[in-house]
């Protein structure tokens, strides 16, 4: 189970595959599982950035395999397994860690494609990297599934299909560790809930697939301006990722299910609860960007 596996999944000679790993959180625990001495596996759908830090890790002494991924096709990530497996023969820890913000708009106005894009990547990204890779995992002696979320997949919903995509990854974590403990697998489970990271997050519109249309008007692209700065702002204070990555590396040994990053939004997250069981409505977890208006 997770407490008794956990603990030697991050050896030397164990295989770890990480998505989302040419920069931010990806990258900062691509870094510590090499240092740790073991075999990486890096996925990441931007080629230039993803081959650049597998190759710093290699100078560095690691042993990695860069294998570009978009985790919201199916068919990609069934490959990243197929080259995990071709190139180690076998993978003990996946961290499916890839995700994109998107828009932060009224919910009922965000385009169909950006739900898409946003749920593709953030969940779709988490299920298919569970469905591939879960048959390689039970034939290990000690596996474990690290899930990236956010702190905003923990407390009252905010930021639109960003969040809403956070929720289903904990809400998913979760079955997958009670699956998990139903058949007596020995793999583990985490989900990884960080608060703000110094990572280029607040730029993941640069993804964003090329044939969707631009944001409809100019008060969207205000609102979303003040979400960037609000995020940069955020990142300018957070955790390093190698902060981050020092958290999950002493969170998995230690068996943690939820690992958290910071103590700063405890209370959004307790208050929560306060309010789902007294059926009151939720209070904003944080302040929010002032209205987008007109021009004067």
């Amino acid at each position: 189970m997770t407490e008794a596996s956990s603990s030697h999944v991050i050896s030397p000679g164990r295989v770890a595959v990480v998505t989302g790993a040419a920069s931010g959180i990806g990258l900062g625990l691509s870094e510590r599982f090499a240092a740790e001495g073991m075999r990486v596996v890096m996925a990441d759908v931007e080629e230039p950035a993803l081959r650049r830090s597998a190759g710093e890790i290699a100078r560095n002494g690691g042993d990695v395999l860069a294998v570009v991924t978009d985790v919201s096709k199916r068919e990609q990530v069934e490959a990243l397994a197929e080259q995990a497996v071709g190139a180690y023969g076998g993978v003990n820890l996946l961290c499916n860690n890839a995700g994109v913000g998107g828009p932060h708009d009224p919910i009922w106005t965000v385009p169909e494609g950006d739900w898409d894009w946003v749920l593709g990547v953030n969940l779709w990204g988490v299920i298919h990297g569970v469905r591939a890779f879960l048959p390689l995992l039970l034939e290990q002696d000690v596996a474990h599934v690290l899930n990236t979320s956010s702190i905003f997949g923990v407390f009252a919903g905010a930021l639109g299909p960003y969040a809403i995509s956070k929720h289903a990854v904990t809400a998913l974590s979760e079955t997958l560790y009670f699956n998990l403990r139903q058949v007596g697998a020995p793999v583990g489970v985490s989900v990884l809930c960080p608060g703000a990271v110094k990572t280029n997050f607040g730029t993941s519109a640069r993804n964003r697939p090329a044939n969707l249309p631009p944001p409809p008007d100019t008060e969207t692209a205000a609102r979303a301006a003040a979400s960037k700065e609000q995020f940069d702002r955020l990142s300018a204070l957070g955790s390093e990722p190698s902060e981050v990555a020092d958290i999950v590396v002493e969170g998995i040994r230690s068996g943690r299910f939820y690992i958290l990053t910071s103590t700063n939004r405890n209370e959004a997250v307790r208050r929560r609860g306060e309010e789902i069981l007294q059926g009151a409505p939720p209070a904003p977890p944080f302040p929010f960007p002032p209205p987008a208006g007109p021009e004067v």
